[in-house]
């Protein structure tokens, strides 16, 4: 089966060996995404509710350079810096995701440029 690398500008440029995001078959895999700015190439946004808003947005620009959208994910993993922050994650989260695909959602030591937020996607084309 034929793989597709995904890539567009108006997402933050992967800055190591992989892809935004990878096309197999029918179904888009994404790459994590932190809140970078693509613009500036930096984490501008503080707090989780605007981190995890700028994540959905680097999301959304990728699934769309896929042919897909949050309408067509099935599976997320998202992961947190604290815990602590599930419930405001949860009303952006809920706000772009509204199929409710299956989701797995874990506290982790460190993301990348000490973020509180990354989330991936699996969704269909």
């Amino acid at each position: 089966m034929e793989l597709k690398k995904v890539s567009t500008e108006k997402a933050p440029a992967a800055i190591g060996p992989y892809s935004q995001a990878i096309i197999c078959g029918e179904m888009v895999f994404t790459s994590g995404q932190i809140p970078i700015n693509p613009a500036s190439g930096s984490v501008e946004a503080e707090g989780i509710t605007a981190q995890a808003e700028q994540v959905m947005k680097n999301l959304g620009e990728v699934l769309s350079a896929a042919g897909s959208s949050f309408e067509k994910a099935v599976k997320t993993t998202c992961f947190l810096a604290d815990m602590n922050d599930f419930a405001a994650f949860n009303e952006v989260y809920g706000k772009y995701f509204t199929t409710k695909p299956a989701r797995s959602c874990v506290a982790v030591k460190t993301l990348p440029k000490n973020v509180l937020v990354e989330v991936e996607v699996i969704a269909t084309l």
